[in-house]
């Protein structure tokens, strides 16, 4: 997949990562795999990315080790909402907190769409993911 710039500057992957169009953020927003997700997918990459019905596990902040279902993945900010996790504000209203990609790993995964259990029988296959339609 070529979906970063060639250039190793630091500069220049952050004006990238800043002005990247909609389908490539998409690549930004990955999560970790379970062992046990690995085992009963029987794919061996490390991580892939987290799209709303996914179940998490958080595992850094202080939400740690609650789970619960993805119920919006913010391409802008690069942060998803976890249903059940919610900060009440002082007059009230519940609101959910964005947790970063990075501090959550997959312990289930929503395979309705056709595409992506596509996608996840050709990494299972060992064909590339791109070649799937």
């Amino acid at each position: 997949m070529m979906f970063m710039i060639e250039s190793g500057k630091p500069r220049k992957q952050r004006l990238f990562r800043d002005n990247a169009p909609m389908h490539m953020r998409q690549h930004f927003v990955n999560a970790h795999i379970s062992k046990e997700l690995k085992a009963k997918l029987g794919i061996k990459r490390r991580s892939i990315e987290i799209r709303r019905g996914d179940t998490v596990k958080i595992m850094a902040g202080g939400n740690k080790g609650k789970t619960g279902k993805v119920l919006e993945v913010d391409l802008n900010n690069y942060v998803i909402t976890v249903d059940g996790i919610i900060k009440k504000k002082s007059k009230g209203k519940e609101i959910h907190i964005p947790i970063s990609a990075s501090n959550v790993y997959l312990t289930d995964l929503d395979l309705t769409d056709k595409r992506r259990s596509g996608k996840l029988e050709a990494l299972k296959g060992g064909k590339a993911a791109a070649t799937v339609k």
